[in-house]
Order: structure tokens, then sequence, then C-alpha cells
């Protein structure tokens, strides 16, 4: 790999980090949002070094030539990289033109199960009627909650669709990263009532919870028998648990 293309190499990817974290919100994709700035930094910097190697080789394209001669005089030449480097255009350019899509039911149905907290005491829960909740905070009422709060209550969840695999089924999923893709871990109601959706696909449920084991305790499981559901739109920043908008 020549000079000239090493300077390219810097310049695409920077370009390809600035575009995915400045102007676009793929880096969400694959790391959390706070490590945007970070990426946007790295990106401006390499963009920086390929263009300071550009002006270098236009300014100095004599002591290139010399390099070169020089190397050839030894039986070798050190003004190029080894030929695999040229693979690294490959994730440079991907982050152009066609990047990795978002993790989804493939990896929910493979990553780690997110540990529960386990808390202490829960608060009331409020009148409203159904009541938002994260997948989370489910799972930690249904299985933890003594005093049982969520029985009868009508709950309003967010998520994507993972199939349920052997005898059907499906849950409402939610990928979490601690940093990036490499530690997601998954969240995952049960879901009964309605047949299973396509998998990742971005709905908003409201139903009750699904009676099996003791609630309140380990025994029990986050399911939820639905009452109504709704397509929505995959959230900008689709890796966190967060609440979902009050439905209408």
């Amino acid at each position: 790999m020549k000079r000239h293309v090493q300077v390219l190499l810097l310049v695409l990817t920077g370009l390809g980090l600035l575009h995915a974290s400045l102007f676009s919100d793929l880096c969400l994709r694959y790391v959390k949002e706070g490590l945007r700035p970070l990426l946007i930094a790295s990106g401006v910097l390499l963009l920086l070094l390929g263009l300071a190697g550009a002006a270098l080789d236009r300014t100095n394209p004599e002591d290139h030539g010399h390099d070169h001669a020089h190397g050839h005089a030894h039986g070798h030449d050190h003004s190029t990289a080894p030929r695999i480097a040229w693979l690294l255009f490959l994730p440079a350019l991907s982050l152009l033109f066609y990047a990795p899509p978002a993790l989804g039911a493939y990896t929910a149905s493979r990553a780690n199960t997110k540990a529960v907290k386990v808390e202490s005491r829960f608060d009331p829960l409020p009148a409203t009627s159904p009541l938002p909740m994260t997948l989370t905070d489910f799972t930690a009422r249904v299985q933890q909650d003594r005093e049982r709060a969520i029985r009868g209550r009508s709950i309003h969840m967010t998520g994507f669709v993972t199939p349920a695999g052997q005898g059907g089924g499906w849950y409402l999923t939610r990928i979490i990263f601690t940093c990036c893709a490499a530690d997601s871990q998954s969240v995952k109601v049960r879901v009964y009532g309605t047949p299973a959706p396509p998998a990742n696909t971005w709905l908003a449920v409201t139903g009750t919870w699904h009676p099996r084991g003791m609630l309140g305790t380990k025994s029990a499981t986050a399911a939820l028998d639905i009452h109504r559901t709704e397509r929505i739109s995959p959230p900008v920043n689709a890796y966190t648990d967060d609440l979902p908008l009050t439905p209408t």
C-alpha cells in the first residue's frame, strides 16, 4: 500500500467516524451515547492527520522518491504497508456507505440476560392507567414486590419482537449496552394473547401480568397478557430500557 493510499485511508476512516457520530446517529447502533464525543474527536483527528499527510506529500514529493530508491537499494521498501492492510478499507467504507444493521432479535436470543437488580423496597405505583413501565422495572415488580402492587394493573411497555423459538410465542425485548455492542445484554418479557409479529418489529403494548408462578417471588414469570399492540418506529437510542411515552 503506497503512502498516498495510506493517507486516503486515514481520510476515509475519519470521514466515516464523523458520518456515524456527528452527522447521523448511526454510532448509537454500536456504542452508548456518552461515547459519541470520543468518536467525533477520533474522526476529527484522523481527518486532520490524513490532510496533513497529503499536504506534506505535495510540498516534499522528492523526499518520498528518495526513500523509495533507498529502500530498493537495500533490497526492500519500507514505504509500503503489507497487502493485507487493504482490508482496512472495508470498515472505513462501510461506515460511509453501508453501516452494519442495529442489533435485534438474533442477538437478543443469544445475548446474556440482564440480571435484575435486587430491590429492598418499592415506591407506590402512580394511579396512571395504563401505567408506563420499563421491562426491567416490570420484571423486578413481578419477582420482588411483596405488596404485589402490579396485580390487575394495566401496563404499557415498548420493545421489539424476539421469537420464543420452539413452541412458538414471542418476547417483548430490549437490548441494553453497558459500554458498546460487545457487552450487550437483553431483558425480555414473554407475551401471551396475540400471534407473534415479525421478528424485530417495534411495538407499544398494553396488558396485564400473565399469572404464572407466585407474584412477588422469583417463581413468578415476567409475562404479559396483551390487550392492545401498536407498531412504532425504533427509537434513535434503542439500547436503553426507557419508559415509553404515555399512550394517547
